[in-house]
């Protein structure tokens, strides 16, 4: 029970180094996809104890149809300071004009996994090969409607010559804030394998997870923090960006299933 307090105790000490409390407390508007939420569920709140600031939070997708999506929720001027969500779908905002393009920070890098339902046997998804067997053998298919799930159906499946075979017995899962993980439809039994981002699927219960898929084949996904081109409060979200990437931050974002950028 120690470890916890004492992990956090230091992530407040930091957070008051790297934040200097403000004449007047701010409401940072956040907008953040689920992949980096976990980590940041942690860290937010210290970051609000040191600060003074106070973080009015939003959810939804990096990308893909869903209207709670972020790029969807800015594009209707829905407000947020800053974004927090897929380092792809951070590019083409700044692209879009719609974040600064002085103001993107990277925050951690993340794999895909895959889950079974717990009890289930563990496919081999240890090759290239194996894995796209374990595709082709499984009754039913589950993947995320952002960016790792955009990624498997739009470029991966085609890539191993499986789209045809994987597509019927394929659904895509709409996340949080209205929707639920990958990882929650598998352990419900109505899929038998699920894939998503790894930091997603480790704190599902009702699920096992297999291990991530073959690092060729991994996207190379990053989540980043970036200020929008809207910004109300630039001091208050860019000191949120600076605590995020600060090395103290990793042990809660490596607990998280994420990896800490330029760290292992």
């Amino acid at each position: 029970m120690k470890k916890p307090v004492v992990l956090w105790l230091s992530v407040v000490g930091l957070t008051m180094l790297l934040v200097a409390r403000p004449a007047f407390a701010a409401d940072v508007q956040v907008m953040i996809s689920s992949g980096f939420y976990g980590a940041y569920s942690e860290l937010g709140p210290a970051f609000e104890r040191a600060s003074g600031h106070h973080l009015v939070t939003t959810r939804g997708p990096s990308m893909g149809d869903s209207p709670e999506a972020i790029p969807a929720r800015l594009a209707r001027g829905e407000a947020a300071d800053l974004v927090i969500l897929d380092g792809n779908a951070a590019e083409e905002l700044g692209r879009k004009g719609l974040v600064r393009a002085d103001g993107r920070t990277e925050l951690a890098r993340s794999l895909i996994g895959m889950v079974v339902r717990e009890g289930a046997a563990k496919p081999d998804i240890g090759s290239v090969e194996s894995f796209r067997q374990t595709l082709l053998a499984a009754k039913s298919i589950a993947y995320s409607d952002s960016g790792s799930g955009t990624y498997l159906s739009t470029t991966l499946f085609a890539k191993l010559g499986v789209a045809e075979q994987v597509a019927p017995k394929s659904r895509k899962v709409r996340g949080p804030p209205s929707g639920e993980p990958v990882a929650a439809v598998v352990a419900r039994g109505e899929a038998e394998i699920g894939f998503q981002q790894v930091s997603e699927l480790i704190h599902v219960g009702g699920v096992s997870f297999v291990g991530t898929i073959p690092a060729e084949l991994q996207p190379r996904f990053s989540f980043a923090g970036a200020l929008t081109s809207t910004v109300r409060q630039p001091e208050a979200a860019a000191g949120l960006i600076r605590f995020l990437a600060s090395p103290e931050a990793a042990p809660v974002i490596r607990k998280a299933g994420l990896a800490p950028p330029g760290g292992p």
